[in-house]
């Protein structure tokens, strides 16, 4: 494959990936069974502000990149994208999505939207264009103070679950389950997505991001 083919891939898995991250996250939404961690904080915005959680999810994501500043964490291509097409598509698949009701279809619900959140992981990571906003801050963080990538994350995760719960967001078994089945989900599609490298044709999946740093845009 010739390197503009690749550019033009990564460029595909890039974009459909964020697009997808921000469906998935519609559909945990649309369930009602619980959030992903972020997502409990950007719907408890959103309720608080009367704001759409998509543009909640900017706001937070373009606040979070200015915390790179003194980090001296570089953004790229990847970063900057995924603060405005993750709430865009988010905000798209809630008006197009009718309101489900009933156990029956909530559960599968569920299941297609942390499903497709892995699939959108591996797509938006393996492009390697760069960590969304709040991984960046995580491994910014780690590479500061010297603390663990697992404690820097577990610890403005729960901070966050806390702060959105609070404030009004969802948390339930949609987010335990999130919680265990992300990682696992995340390493099959990072393989299944892997683009070939440039120099020697071997694929990379995230070129110089410490080992488990990454799990959402």
């Amino acid at each position: 494959m010739s390197a503009q083919s690749r550019l033009g891939r990564r460029l595909i898995q890039l974009y459909v990936g964020l697009a997808l991250y921000g469906a998935s996250s519609a559909l945990l939404v649309e369930a009602g069974l619980g959030l992903e961690p972020w997502g409990v904080l950007h719907q408890g915005l959103a309720e608080l502000t009367g704001v759409s959680i998509g543009v909640v999810s900017i706001i937070v994501g373009a606040a979070v990149l200015l915390l790179w500043i003194p980090l001296r964490q570089r953004p790229g291509l990847g970063t900057v994208s995924n603060v405005f097409v993750v709430g865009i598509a988010m905000d798209a698949t809630l008006a197009a999505v009718p309101d489900v009701h009933g156990l029956a279809v909530r559960i599968p619900v569920l299941l297609a939207g942390i499903l497709l959140n892995g699939v959108a992981t591996g797509l938006y990571i393996a492009a390697r264009f760069g960590p969304g906003p709040r991984d960046g801050l995580m491994t910014g963080l780690h590479r500061r103070t010297g603390r663990s990538i697992r404690l820097m994350r577990t610890g403005i995760e729960v901070a966050v679950v806390v702060t959105g719960f609070v404030l009004g967001g969802t948390i339930g078994v949609g987010t335990v389950l999130y919680a265990v089945s992300i990682g696992p989900l995340a390493q099959l599609f990072l393989k299944v997505f892997a683009v070939s490298s440039a120099s020697d044709g071997s694929t990379v999946v995230a070129a110089g991001q410490p080992r488990g740093a990454i799990l959402r845009p």
